[in-house]
């Protein structure tokens, strides 16, 4: 496929479609190397529009270690929206990048990160426009490499059809080691069945076109096993362990048109130990690894100078939990005193928040509301979920901030967790309720706030709810009516209670594509091939649409929609993803999961003895990665610092 850019056919297809600026790159940060001087392109796509891919971490970080690298070039390409991609069909202009415009099917590979699993049908779109087959199988020398990333990746399944690879975990080790298959591959002309094999035997990563699925008269999965001796039977995820050697993005791309963030942001650290047993996020992290005070501060102040954005934002799955968030917040705030530069912590859990923390954060700027998760609205299912927030807590909490001149707080909850009854979801309306209360008492003023926002719950891999069932989207919709009439109940209160929610069907249909397998790659394309582009927004989202591909393509397999989403999972089940591993013992996960079902938590095993989850080494030792790198300690109780 030619090299050139498609930028002389594009251009005059932009003034015909809306936000033309998202399609024409050239952020500061950005990069265009000589394609003659490269021995390995990549393409790195982010499957959604580009105001919400241009500042996913994960793309910016492998974008600038890659072009660091003297003989690889990286390129960015994000989905593009229906409009221009009906002119894109009219006038035969390939999918591109934005940073040169060059066609994607003119790259070695293509890697997509996924974020969630409702950007595969832009995938598909992206692939065809491109000229690339859509299925793996299908593709020859001349088509890229397409490999998937992201944490959907720890279960590709459902899209193992269309990708030729998926790596799971941390990506900044793992794509230097499959850029030097590429290399070797390219210098030595091996063909593209031999360069999947040498994938297939690099760390972490799985090529799906090397297993065999078979499956059970009754539906389920009998086994799956690699048909190739090249390929390992368990593919383990890659674990970046010191941060501090891994200082990316050192240069932000800053973007042409309006994005979901706008911000310098830093990822203060890995992983999670708190263990909320819905998050996979958490699960598929482990163990914590934290940057140092001083590599945090020098990634702030050189991102600053080469960005020029005004808030930095201190990323992470919980960021006050890191062992020295008192000293980086005070350390950050002192540094840009009297500058129009702000700090923000986007994760914050309730139990490691404290007022000084909330000051130093908002020293140097206007005071925003704040942001707590606690998920369930009894303490009942908090118990389920393992997230070991009480109302107290979190009344305390809020009580302190508005006497501090706050005016404002968001709460998060789910609703469709297992085990979960309306008393449950109807509590948090009285835990609104309180909040108010307690914010005019504190403050002495009327016009505090609160604002509850509410998300299906979808069942993850990986997670100890990887057996449960889904719940219904009437069900979830129902309950939801009822928490609003709830709310309402109040006048004098719930004029202050400001409630979002999503309904329940999108959440089911991420349910199917989460735990799916190989089967559902055939609903994915029926859904595409019917119309369906970006699923992840409520405007373009077609439920229907998926029930009727869903009921036309699973029947036939002697599977349905409710085998994959509403039905409950037994022990013994060969699941998906049963031969990628997170790290995490299946047997615990199983152990964790009863004690859901019995309302039993489990404490935070950075600050208790190892629970033995699977991720640390041996048993008996943790890894505890800090200020000075990696090293293994004895387990004994420790007490949290800081906030």
């Amino acid at each position: 496929m030619s090299v050139e850019s498609v930028f002389p056919a594009l251009e005059p297809l932009l003034p015909r479609v809306g936000k033309p600026v998202q399609y024409i790159g050239g952020e500061l940060n950005s990069t265009v190397k000589d394609w003659e001087s490269a021995a390995v392109h990549w393409a790195l796509m982010y499957p959604d529009a580009y105001e919400v891919g241009l500042p996913n971490q994960g793309v910016m970080i492998l974008y600038e270690l890659l072009n660091e690298q003297p003989d690889v070039l990286a390129e960015r390409a994000y989905a593009v929206w229906p409009d221009l991609e009906a002119l894109m069909r009219e006038h035969h202009v390939p999918h591109f990048t934005v940073d040169s415009h060059r066609p994607l099917g003119a790259f070695e590979a293509i890697g997509v990160s996924f974020s969630t699993e409702l950007g595969y049908t832009n995938l598909l779109t992206a692939l065809d426009l491109a000229g690339i087959p859509l299925h793996a199988a299908d593709r020859t020398d001349e088509h890229p490499f397409v490999i998937a990333g992201g944490h959907a990746a720890f279960n590709p399944e459902p899209i193992a059809d269309f990708i030729d690879a998926a790596v799971l975990g941390d990506g900044e080790e793992a794509v230097l080691d499959i850029t030097e298959v590429l290399r070797r591959g390219t210098q030595r002309q091996a063909g593209r069945a031999e360069v999947l094999r040498r994938l297939a035997e690099t760390p972490g990563v799985y090529v799906p076109g090397l297993y065999d699925v078979t499956y059970r008269e009754d539906g389920g999965i009998a086994a799956i096993a690699p048909k190739e001796p090249r390929a390992p039977k368990r593919i383990t995820k890659r674990t970046t362990i010191d941060l501090d050697e891994w200082p990316y993005p050192k240069k932000p791309l800053v973007p042409l048109a309006e994005t979901v963030h706008e911000r310098m942001s830093v990822e203060i650290f890995r992983g999670c130990t708190r263990g909320c047993r819905f998050c996979q996020a958490g699960m598929i992290t482990r163990p914590v690894r934290e940057r140092s005070l001083a590599g945090i501060g020098e990634m702030v102040e050189q991102g600053l100078k080469a960005s020029g954005f005004d808030e930095v934002g201190l990323l992470s799955l919980s960021s006050a939990d890191h062992s020295e968030i008192a000293e980086i917040t005070k350390g950050l705030a002192d540094r840009y005193e009297g500058s129009n530069t702000t700090l923000s912590l986007p994760s914050t859990r309730v139990d490691a928040f404290n007022i000084d923390l909330a000051n130093e954060v908002s020293r140097n700027g206007r005071r925003s509301g704040l942001t707590f998760a606690p998920e369930g609205g009894s303490e009942r299912i908090r118990r389920v979920i393992n997230k070991m927030v009480s109302e107290e807590d979190l009344i305390r909490t809020v009580s302190a901030a508005f006497a501090q001149g706050w005016r404002q707080v968001k709460l998060y909850f789910m609703c469709g967790l297992p085990t979960e009854t309306d008393e449950d979801v109807l509590e948090i309306a009285g835990m609104a309720h309180r909040v108010i209360k307690a914010g005019r008492e504190a403050s002495g003023r009327n016009d505090v706030r609160c604002t509850i926002s509410i998300g299906g719950f979808v069942p993850k891999p990986h997670t100890p709810f990887q057996w449960a069932a889904q719940c219904d989207p009437d069900t979830i919709d129902d309950r939801l009516r009822k928490l609003r009439a709830a709310v309402n109940s109040d006048r004098r209160l719930g004029r202050n209670i400001g409630m979002r929610y999503h309904d329940g069907k999108p959440s089911l249909i991420e349910g199917l594509l989460s735990r799916g397998d190989r089967r559902v790659g055939r609903v994915i394309e029926r859904v595409w091939r019917d119309g369906g582009r970006f699923d992840g927004w409520s405007e373009h989202f077609d439920y229907q649409r998926w029930i009727d591909a869903a009921g036309a393509e699973l029947s036939p397999l002697g599977v349905s929609l409710d085998w994959f989403t509403t039905r409950e999972r037994f022990q013994d089940e060969v699941l998906p993803w049963e031969h990628l591993d997170s790290g995490l013992d299946p047997d615990w996960l199983w152990d964790d999961w009863q004690d859901a079902l019995a309302s039993r938590e489990q404490d935070d095993c950075r600050w208790t003895p190892c629970f033995d989850c699977g991720v640390c080494p041996s048993t008996g030792t943790d890894i505890q990665v800090g200020p000075s790198g990696t090293t293994l300690l004895p387990l004994t109780p420790v007490a949290p610092s800081g906030g």
